[in-house]
């Protein structure tokens, strides 16, 4: 780095939160940019489409019950509180079935919780 650069990283560093936000604004204004630009561009993935659409966050996901394990007692006791409806015979037929779809366009906590309780139950989940 040149001479410039670095007297000008010192004097940054020496900056109070308050007088780098007021610096930041300042830029933005003086060269009409964003600080938010470059993180838009991150937020798009490698695998965007060809045309250049940025690809969409998920919202809505299924939690697939890809293999039940070798501890299907504690399995069926999880699919029973992940949804209470389930009687014991239906919740051991899921238990049974690979690629059963326990949940359908959850929400990504519950679908997160669905799959933690089921893991800690010893099976193997998907999130699609």
């Amino acid at each position: 780095m040149s001479d410039k650069v670095t007297k000008l990283i010192d004097s940054i560093s020496e900056l109070t939160v308050l007088e780098l936000a007021e610096l930041v604004k300042a830029l933005e204004e003086k060269f009409g940019v964003t600080a938010a630009a470059p993180v838009a561009a991150v937020a798009v993935s490698a695998g965007a489409a060809a045309d250049g659409e940025a690809v969409e966050e998920q919202s809505a996901f299924n939690v697939i019950l890809a293999n039940a394990g070798g501890n299907k007692i504690a399995v069926i006791k999880a699919l029973r509180e992940i949804n209470p409806q389930l009687g014991l015979k239906e919740a051991k037929d899921l238990s049974e079935k690979p690629g059963a779809e326990i949940l359908s366009g959850v929400n990504k906590a519950t679908a997160e919780e669905a799959k933690a309780k089921l893991t800690t139950a010893g099976a193997t989940v998907e999130l699609k």
